[in-house]
């Protein structure tokens, strides 16, 4: 791999540039991407006009930039994040007609958390994420879920940088850090009750993999208003253990009389049968073309 003489990959200049953008901030100008990623306004220019010939980026009427179409191509041939976002829809509906209030998909990425997929309400208590939004992990029922099954090193590494605050009730020491994780671990589920915003509580359950492992937090986001919780974990618990048992079935080997219907299509995609079987019937390289 080319490495320019400070020893930085090219690759790594790259990532700088497409990692400039964010949800709150799709659009950005030449120059305010040099200056998020840290990168002198020739190279940046030099990277963009790159990245924009392979559509990775693209070039707005105002000369604005965004990223490109064809990220979000490439991540949905992954069986991992999108994979899991397309497997787990069906129970995030079955909830969201139950609470009517926010219902998300979370992974880990990093020390902190990354949103795949959100329903919500018009009439939805406030809510701080967004998909493909980020939050720290001691904030959120779902990153205490997901730090509570990352191991030590993990917790170390988020312990090692000042904890994020939003308001008196966020968690802000190590001392209350560990309680809450020994309680998620206690409990099986995590519950954070105004540590964002006062009007909201979120409430999580972890979601296993095709491994057993912890691969994603479950959660919703409703109003902080004293009722108990334990409704809201028994539906969130029953939905994440039917994505946890459709992610065993989608890596079973095929032909396994418990495997997803399908074929090289199932890690990826969730569809009725006969449409998997429709997929699986085309020859390589003809399927048609991957939809949101």
């Amino acid at each position: 791999m080319a490495r320019a003489s400070n020893g930085e990959s090219v690759l790594s200049k790259h990532l700088r540039v497409l990692g400039a953008f964010e949800a709150s901030e799709p659009f950005l100008t030449l120059s305010a991407i040099s200056e998020r990623a840290g990168l002198a306004l020739s190279t940046s220019h030099r990277l963009v006009s790159e990245l924009e010939r392979e559509g990775l980026l693209e070039r707005m009427p105002d000369l604005t930039y965004r990223l490109g179409v064809r990220l979000w191509e490439l991540a949905c041939r992954t069986p991992g994040a999108l994979g899991l976002r397309e497997i787990a829809r069906p129970w995030l509906q079955q909830v969201h007609a139950r609470v009517r209030q926010h219902v998300q998909l979370a992974v880990l990425s990093g020390t902190e958390v990354v949103f795949l997929d959100r329903l919500s309400a018009r009439d939805a208590v406030i809510n701080a994420t967004l998909i493909g939004g980020r939050l720290p992990l001691n904030v959120s029922s779902s990153g205490l879920v997901l730090l509570a099954h990352g191991g030590p090193e993990l917790l170390e590494q988020v312990l090692g940088a000042p904890l994020a605050r939003y308001n008196e009730d966020t968690i802000q020491t190590p001392a209350q850090l560990r309680e809450a994780l020994r309680r998620v671990r206690a409990d099986g589920w995590a519950v954070t009750e105004g540590h964002i915003h006062a009007e909201s509580r979120g409430i999580a359950v972890p979601v296993h993999g095709a491994h057993h492992d912890v691969i994603a937090a479950l959660s919703v986001v409703v109003p902080n208003d004293g009722t108990s919780a334990l409704g809201y974990v028994e539906l969130l618990a029953q939905a994440a253990r039917e994505i946890s048992s459709a992610m065993r079935a989608a890596y079973l080997p095929t032909g396994h009389p418990a495997a997803t219907p399908g074929g090289r299509f199932r890690p990826l995609v969730a569809s009725s049968v006969r449409s998997m079987e429709y997929l699986e019937s085309l020859p390589a390289g003809a399927a048609p073309a991957s939809e949101p």
